[in-house]
């Protein structure tokens, strides 16, 4: 029997996948900045400095947010019905409406609307750094997985002289509380000027 060759092609082809795609994820993070900006685009820029603004909150932040939750596309609407640019549901839309005191009704077809979706993610997402006291990793991880569950991570941490991250019992909001804040450093290095004056 011919042995095979340590070099054939269903061998070749999986490692060459694997550089391929380590190559593309190198450039988005360290590659030119028009590469960059590929996977880290900037729309609504306007509307996302007024907003952030008006809920005392980072801009970059808030891009970094928008970037995670539904990669800019307006009308993203995920498996748990969470809707449009900030991944909002319905009915924490509403509770946020109410108490913000928004003039327009809110329900998942507003949510599309990029200017609907952003003010009421920014001031839902601001109500979460208040409440933890201006800490965003805590505020990121209630917004992805909801406050009673950050709750009960910070009284973890707190118990056991740990940090907040370490206390993180689910890995994907982990890597998501992560993976905003690293998007929000690199969206104010490509965009320094973006929010100026705002």
């Amino acid at each position: 029997m011919a042995r095979e060759h340590a070099l054939s092609w269903h061998r070749l082809f999986p490692v060459v996948v694997l550089v391929g795609l380590a190559v593309v994820a190198l450039l988005a993070l360290r590659g030119p900045d028009w590469y960059q900006r590929l996977y880290h685009p900037l729309d609504y820029a306007p509307t996302i400095g007024a907003e952030a603004g008006s809920a005392g909150l980072d801009p970059y932040l808030v891009a970094a947010v928008i970037n995670v939750e539904s990669g800019f596309r307006s009308g993203a609407v995920s498996d748990a019905g969470a809707v449009g640019l900030m991944q909002i549901k319905p009915s924490t839309a509403r509770a946020v409406a109410a108490q913000a005191d928004l003039p327009e009704h809110v329900d998942a077809t507003t949510l599309l609307r990029p200017g609907t979706n952003i003010r009421v993610g920014t001031r839902y997402l601001g109500y979460l750094v208040r409440r933890y006291g201006g800490n965003r990793e805590l505020a990121l991880a209630a917004y992805n997985a909801g406050m009673k569950n950050a709750d009960r991570w910070s009284v973890r941490a707190h118990a056991a002289g740990t940090s907040f991250n370490d206390s993180i019992a689910f890995p994907a909001t982990r890597h998501y509380v992560g993976e905003v804040v690293a998007q929000a450093a690199v969206y104010r290095r490509l965009y320094p000027h973006a929010f100026d004056g705002k």
